[in-house]
């Protein structure tokens, strides 16, 4: 048995989407934030309204979803909210990939209209 059943239970509504908008897959998956321990993901960009914290965000999705090999450009979108795939995952229960594991983080879009 895989968690594809679990994240589809409890998980939140979420897509794998190409840098060209199309969805590729639409699942359950947990999105929680990263709890800071050290200074590891304490980095920021700042921008033309002030400091934006980037903050890094634990993903785990369905098997169904390989976020390791998601196309050039693709994002997880979750809530309105589009989140960049920094690092990606197959963790395994003996032979089968369990879930996809992932380190995600709010992208920041510039104005188009500047």
């Amino acid at each position: 048995m895989n968690a594809s059943k679990y994240l589809e239970l409890f998980g939140r509504r979420t897509a794998l989407v190409s840098a060209s908008g199309e969805t590729i897959s639409a699942h359950g998956a947990i999105i929680s934030p990263l709890r800071y321990k050290n200074k590891m993901y304490l980095s920021g960009v700042y921008t033309d309204i002030g400091f934006n914290s980037e903050g890094h965000y634990l993903y785990i999705g369905p098997p169904v979803c390989d976020l390791t090999a998601a196309p050039e450009g693709s994002y997880i979108l979750s809530d309105g909210v589009k989140y960049r795939i920094d690092r990606a995952e197959k963790v395994y229960a003996k032979d089968e990939v369990f879930y996809i594991w992932a380190i995600i983080r709010v992208m920041i879009e510039e104005d188009e209209n500047e």
